[in-house]
């Protein structure tokens, strides 16, 4: 094996390695547990109720709840969110489904402008029109009562405590709220947010600065006493909708029988072979989990564990893989409740093969064609027209018990609409659907509809190793960029065997069928005449992923946090 692809543990910068003692005492002593969130607040609080004996989901609520406090400008309780979860001795995780929905009122044509035409993305962002009928909160009672342990009120503690008494501002919250003008012109958020200096003139809170939110801490009391209820229904559902009725832009029409009719789901987990390994993601109407298990399966026809890391013959491999994935990702991915989504059609080995014999080593295929498919129905879908900002937040989390979330949690662009209720920032998902409702006469899989829940890129994955046991657990924010986020990760683990904080350490790189992203500043830049030379268009940009993931090794448990944000492994034994 080439010494570039050993890679010891001390190599990484951030490396949390728990459950030594787990060889030494088996399966009746101690046992390990682990959270990695993109929040040390976060992850204290979800280590916390490990350490009382919580379940895997029991740590995964107060992951959330701080997040919405300390992190609002990437998820929360108003937001929408993705889960796996895994219980030992299962064959597949499950999957449940906390998208938002489209509200009654919904037209095809909401975002488009009065000449008829698609609006600009931030026209659309910060309007009511943008708000859907949040699912974290759905999503996380129904996982609770079948597999919380600890009882539901007391999930909450500590985000009321640290809404009520404050919290340290960090950097990347203080960065977030300076660069968006947009939040001191939207009521709530510019009073939240805001101060005002000697001279009356509003400037955003400082990193290191308290701040409370009261407002929030009356939110998670009512939803820590009523349970969802508390959420859909009564006092805080009312102040959601008037926010969005009152929306200074474009005011949109989600109602109180919008909110109390929502419903989590449960979908059928996907899960493929890769290598030696089973890889299981989150199905539509997500795209993430599609579109990875694509790229990993036009990637199968390839060694890459012979490919040196990071090098080019890498970066063009994963590159054009992923070309081939984001093609068929605007064709054909929808709401499955509502359209045609041909799941097994683009999964299937032989079609995989077949797009992988497309790729040349020695040249780019620049942009390319969604597939052919052995399915009539997807032939008569137009291609997807929607820009997906780069927010988000991914948590993984084991319990003692060796249950596993992976989930992925989102408000969508940074601090969503940019509207508050009840100490929360609303999403702004709904500006994830097509903004052109048809192509040539032909409907979008993605266009609005009453219900609907829109496309995404969210993509957790749990990974199980050859004898059917729990492998890894991870996921990323980015937007669309989420896809290529996580995808690299998995081969970084799976093909280069290098511990979780270091695929995370990786510079990244990403190609969504367009211009290859390389991040800048990085050993990447090295590679750009190279990878000119082979065709690509290559673009050198701020990449800020947030991959945060944990991994079973002999020694224990092996987690990662992504440096690009703030995030933290913390782990313990039980």
């Amino acid at each position: 094996m080439p010494m570039n692809r050993i890679l010891p543990l001390a190599a990484a910068t951030v490396i949390v390695v728990v459950a030594v003692l787990w060889l030494t005492f088996g399966r009746e002593g101690p046992k390990p547990y682990m959270v990695a969130a993109a929040n040390p607040y976060a992850a204290k609080a979800g280590a916390e109720i490990l350490a009382q004996g919580g379940s895997a989901v029991d740590a995964a609520i107060a992951v959330q709840a701080v997040l919405t406090l300390v992190e609002p400008e990437s998820s929360g309780l108003a937001g929408g969110a993705f889960m796996l979860h895994w219980t030992p001795g299962s064959d597949k995780p499950e999957a449940y489904d906390g998208r938002e929905t489209a509200p009654a009122g919904a037209t095809p044509d909401m975002f488009l402008g009065d000449d008829k035409k698609p609006l600009g993305i931030i026209p659309a962002i910060l309007s009511g029109r943008s708000v859907g009928a949040p699912g974290a909160v759905a999503l996380l009672a129904l996982a609770h009562k079948e597999h919380g342990n600890l009882a539901w009120n007391k999930l909450f503690d500590r985000a009321i405590e640290l809404s009520e008494n404050g919290f340290t501002v960090s950097d990347k919250l203080a960065a977030a709220i300076a660069r968006d003008p947009a939040l001191a012109m939207m009521p709530a958020s510019q009073d939240y947010f805001f101060t005002l200096d000697a001279n009356g003139k509003r400037v955003p809170v400082a990193a290191g600065a308290t701040l409370k939110n009261p407002f929030l801490a009356a939110t998670l009391k009512i939803i820590a006493a009523e349970g969802a209820d508390g959420f859909y229904k009564g006092p805080v559902a009312q102040s959601i909708v008037d926010a969005v009725h009152a929306a200074p832009s474009r005011p949109g029409t989600l109602s109180m029988a919008d909110l109390a009719g929502y419903e989590a789901k449960h979908r059928d987990a996907l899960c493929r072979p890769y290598r030696v390994y089973k890889v299981c993601a989150m199905p539509p109407p997500t795209s993430g989990g599609i579109a990875t298990l694509q790229i990993l399966g036009i990637l199968e026809s390839f060694d890459m564990g012979e490919i040196e890391p990071m090098s080019l013959t890498a970066v063009h491999f994963i590159a054009e893989a992923e070309k081939l994935a984001y093609a068929d990702r605007g064709k054909f991915l929808g709401d499955p409740d509502f359209v045609h989504v041909p799941v097994e059609a683009l999964l299937n080995a032989e079609y995989l093969r077949q797009r992988a014999k497309l790729i040349d080593p020695s040249y780019s295929m620049k942009v390319a064609k969604p597939g052919t498919l052995n399915d009539k129905k997807a032939d008569a879908q137009g291609t997807n027209v929607s820009v997906a900002y780069p927010s988000t937040s991914h948590f993984a989390i084991v319990d003692a018990e060796g249950r596993v979330v992976s989930m992925t949690t989102s408000v969508e662009a940074p601090f969503g609409s940019h509207l508050m209720a009840g100490g929360m920032i609303l999403n702004n998902q709904l500006t994830d659907f097509s903004f052109a409702p048809e192509e040539d006469g032909k409907p979008v899989a993605n266009a609005v509809a009453p219900g609907k829940r829109p496309m995404s890129a969210m993509d957790p994955v749990i990974v199980f190793d050859k004898d059917g046991d729990f492998y890894a657990a991870l996921g990323s924010p980015g937007g669309s960029r989420i896809i290529g986020y996580v995808t690299q990760a998995l081969v970084a683990v799976l093909d280069w065997n290098m511990d979780m904080q270091s695929a995370f350490d990786q510079p990244r790189f990403l190609d969504r069928n367009g211009p290859l992203e390389i991040e800048e500043g990085t050993s990447l830049e090295k590679l750009i005449p190279d990878l000119k030379a082979l065709g690509h268009d290559v673009l050198p940009e701020k990449i800020n992923s947030g991959l945060h993931g944990i991994r079973v090794t002999p020694e224990g448990l092996d987690g990662g946090a992504d440096p690009r944000r703030e995030g933290k492994a913390i782990g313990g034994m039980l």
